[in-house]
């Protein structure tokens, strides 16, 4: 009885969602499908009076009868919720998925007319910027282009498989670790290794770990079985050191996060006024983090007052400040006075600005693993600079002969944001999305900002700090070669290059996504 009270209940529930969804959906169900799921929902609660009855047997029923009466009534009733449930799932698998067939043909011409036009002016870019007294060194470029266009292509194609969707973040970690073990044996056979290639393949290693063993979703929760290397680890050292070490250890990669990042402020930004507002904004919204964690620790004893402000208002603090922030900074790049800086200077200042207004705000979202995540981002960035500027040493090429960007670093970049995304635990799913990080500060739903606040959690550490990121791949390896050029347009090519190629390789994946949909449907 008790079961069919509960398919009575999710029954229930799917049905009154399945109403609220047709009424609030710009497209929703059919009229034939609603009415499908009509009849089935009357059909299954049709009996359901005759089921409660038995539960109350009269004095002259006798107790075989009852019995058999009950269940098979009880029987009859589970079946019928079961085939609505089972029907509703067959319909939702269906109608879901079905799209609109002149809709989906449009975006995938827009698509594939994005990557033509992306690719063209690409090639014509890198024509232009060809200097006409100068050998562009081909040999150098057409190998390295061509290996980034290898993996590209097996990563896109590797899309067309099921089996392969289910596990792209370790497909694409697979194929970084690939591009970093090639570059550790050219190294090798030219007898110039350095440091940087063997921290990144590391850093890859470590990510292929910690994508393998879903850090955010496995190691909270019921979910970690006793096989889990984390349960395993927490017998060896026992629980108390466990919970310990899962305290401290984001409070020290949040301090080691806030010293990188105001390094970086008092590198990048040179205006005055920009730097010291985001330096104190930095310090507020990293302390207002160590605040929230803190508050939510059972090592340490809290008052109800203390732990109300720090989970509400510190997560509000920092979404005002990084708000604040990013305001400020695009006032000041729209109606500042021009200053005497370079090209250069200027666009760095720029980005870091927009990076220090958005990195508090989605390591807040990514709950105690954001600052780890964080540094396993800023590492890799590293070695890719590092790498280039070996690259451009090696090649013995000053900026005007340096007329192409790396495209095996842009196709690294791409790669590791990717594998970012998986890392922090989500997956191409609804049930991949961190619902939890929508409610962080607040306990009411707000279909808007919680909404906002699930799309800066999910895309923040794949999509936002890596395209806020690329004038730092583009211009940083070239800020000393260009302090002896006085050409401005080569350093605006370059980062056009670099955005176009990041581009291009987001166009082409989705493209194939769209193709493997089309062909599924």
């Amino acid at each position: 009885m008790r079961y069919a009270e509960v398919l009575c209940v999710n029954s229930w529930q799917v049905k009154r969602y399945i109403d609220q969804y047709s009424g609030s959906s710009i497209i929703g169900f059919s009229a034939e499908y609603l009415h499908h799921v009509e009849e089935l929902y009357s059909k299954a609660q049709a009996n359901w009076s005759e089921v409660l009855k038995p539960t109350c047997p009269s004095e002259t029923a006798k107790g075989e009868e009852f019995k058999e009466s009950a269940s098979s009534a009880l029987q009859l009733q589970i079946d019928a919720y079961s085939s609505f449930l089972e029907s509703f799932a067959k319909l939702a698998r269906s109608a879901w998925t079905e799209f609109d067939l002149w809709l989906m043909g449009t975006g995938l011409l827009l698509m594939i007319l994005s990557v033509i036009t992306q690719a063209y002016i690409l090639v014509r870019l890198n024509a232009v910027c060809q200097p006409s007294d100068q050998e562009c060194p081909s040999s150098r470029i057409i190998p390295k282009l061509s290996f980034a266009f290898t993996l590209v292509t097996i990563r896109a194609a590797s899309l067309l498989s099921n089996s392969y969707i289910l596990a792209e973040g370790r497909v694409t970690n697979f194929l970084l670790a690939t591009s970093c073990i090639a570059g550790v044996w050219s190294s090798a056979t030219n007898g110039n290794f350095t440091i940087e290639e063997f921290i990144f393949l590391l850093l890859n290693i470590f990510a292929r770990f910690g994508i393998e063993l879903g850090m955010s979703k496995q190691i909270a929760g019921p979910t970690a079985t006793k096989d889990h290397p984390v349960s395993i680890i927490c017998d060896i050292f026992g629980s108390s050191f466990c919970n310990v070490s899962m305290d401290i250890f984001p409070i020290i990669s949040l301090a080691m996060v806030t010293c990188i990042v105001l390094k970086l402020i008092a590198y990048a930004v040179h205006q005055r006024f920009l730097k010291y507002f985001i330096i104190c904004g930095t310090i507020l919204s990293y302390a207002f983090i160590a605040n929230y964690w803190a508050s939510e620790s059972t090592l340490l004893s809290h008052t109800k007052a203390v732990q109300e402000i720090g989970r509400s208002l510190a997560p509000r603090f920092v979404y005002a400040i990084g708000g604040l922030s990013l305001v400020i900074s695009v006032l000041w790049r729209l109606f500042a006075p021009v200053d005497s800086l370079k090209f250069n200077k200027r666009i760095t200042s720029l980005s870091a600005a927009m990076l220090c207004s958005w990195s508090p705000t989605i390591l807040m979202l990514l709950g105690r693993q954001g600052a780890f995540v964080a540094l396993i981002c800023i590492t890799g960035a590293w070695c890719i600079i590092m790498l280039q500027q070996k690259y451009q040493k090696d090649s013995k090429l000053d900026i005007t002969g340096s007329c192409v960007a790396n495209p095996v670093s842009v196709t690294q970049w791409s790669l590791l944001a990717v594998c970012l995304f998986y890392l922090t635990g989500h997956w191409c799913t609804f049930d991949g999305l961190r619902y939890g990080a929508a409610f962080i500060g607040f306990d009411n739903f707000h279909i808007i900002r919680q909404g906002f606040l699930l799309s800066i959690d999910t895309f923040g550490v794949s999509h936002i700090l890596p395209v806020l990121s690329l004038p730092f791949v583009a211009i940083h390896c070239y800020n000393t070669a260009s302090k002896k050029s006085k050409v401005k347009d080569v350093t605006i090519n370059i980062l056009i290059q670099v955005h176009l190629m990041y581009g291009l390789i987001t166009a082409i994946t989705t493209t194939v996504t769209i193709v493997c949909v089309t062909i599924q449907r």
